[in-house]
């Protein structure tokens, strides 16, 4: 069934994100404050009936493959039983996630079992002591048991995204680099982006890809490989000889709007049409009524713009819009 999920701009939508909880037992330095959050109080998140009802109304519509984010989307209750619903929906021929990978190893084979296809672990450092620092607590040893267990399981292509930040990581480039000579995995350099109201600390932090790549000691050896098939947005590049490869994800330096496929769904039933802008349509009130759930979807697209703008904030520019006032916990990361 083709896609009715078209925009002005004849971007076809065939890709829903999810977030299924606003929660995370991290704080990340470039995702939320350490303190001071104030998170939903369940009765405002979407049931697990509510998103599966939203998921068979998107796949009518042409939605094919869906993510489930958070916040921390495994600190959800039942949340294996969720994702073996969604397996079952019909029309949806891909159902990953993205975590933080501290509760993943214990998970993973029921997770494989119940119907997902591929897991995205977010590791912004190879160095213990750093990995606590930027997420304000994690332990990488239970992240990496969490990587060898989803190889175990075939939870494949298994991909790491390391959001680079200058200042904090961006010294550990050529390290994960070369740990795609050994493991067969996907490492995802994602630029910083100006999400929630981060924009002064954003500047400071912000590096572009394309330049930490010119300085990396792997440059002359890189090779740009094809986009695997569910590469999203990446530029991809393999070393000779490795078992993985690594991709460069560069939202602000070089934006990839004009070919956007998604839409997300914030844990409390708004779907937003951008990351970026504040455009948001309520689609839980309109639980029960599918004809109702497939206006909203269609209705959004026609709000969404041709381009985010993050750029601007760089330098200094007007936007055009009204950017979010969200963190990346509270859309979805």
């Amino acid at each position: 069934m083709p896609s009715t999920l078209t925009d002005n701009y004849n971007r076809i939508h065939n890709y829903m994100r999810i977030s299924i909880t606003d929660r995370c037992n991290l704080r990340c330095t470039y995702c939320m404050p350490e303190e001071g959050m104030t998170f939903l109080p369940n009765e405002q998140l979407m049931t697990d009936d509510e998103i599966v009802q939203i998921v068979r109304v998107a796949a009518k519509l042409g939605i094919r493959k869906i993510r489930l984010t958070g916040g921390e989307p495994l600190l959800r209750p039942n949340v294996v039983n969720l994702v073996q619903e969604l397996s079952q929906v019909e029309g949806i021929e891909d159902l990953a996630l993205t975590t933080n990978g501290l509760l993943l190893a214990k998970m993973a084979a029921d997770l494989k079992k119940a119907g997902l296809k591929r897991v995205n672990i977010s590791m912004d450092s190879l160095k213990p002591e750093r990995f606590k620092q930027m997420t304000r607590g994690g332990n990488l040893e239970r992240v990496l048991e969490a990587v060898e267990r989803c190889t175990e399981v075939g939870l494949a292509p298994l991909k790491l995204n390391v959001v680079l930040m200058r200042g904090f990581n961006e010294d550990e480039w050529d390290d994960f680099i070369q740990y795609t000579i050994d493991h067969p995995i996907t490492v995802r350099f994602i630029e910083y982006m100006p999400i929630g109201g981060r924009q002064q600390g954003w500047k400071r932090d912000f590096i572009s890809l394309e330049e930490r790549l010119k300085g990396s000691k792997w440059h002359d050896q890189a090779i740009p490989v094809d986009k695997p098939r569910h590469g999203g947005p990446a530029a991809y590049y393999r070393l000779p000889g490795a078992k993985g490869q690594f991709g460069l994800i560069h939202p602000v330096s070089d934006h990839f709007c004009d070919t956007c496929n998604r839409l997300r769904i914030t844990a409390d039933g708004y779907v937003k049409p951008c990351l970026y802008w504040s455009d948001e349509f309520h689609l839980r009130h309109h639980i029960g009524d599918d004809a109702k759930l497939a206006e909203v979807l269609i209705r959004s697209l026609e709000a969404k713009p041709l381009n985010h703008e993050m750029a601007y904030e760089l330098s200094g520019q007007s936007l055009s819009h009204q950017p979010t006032t969200r963190t990346m916990s509270q859309i979805g990361g």
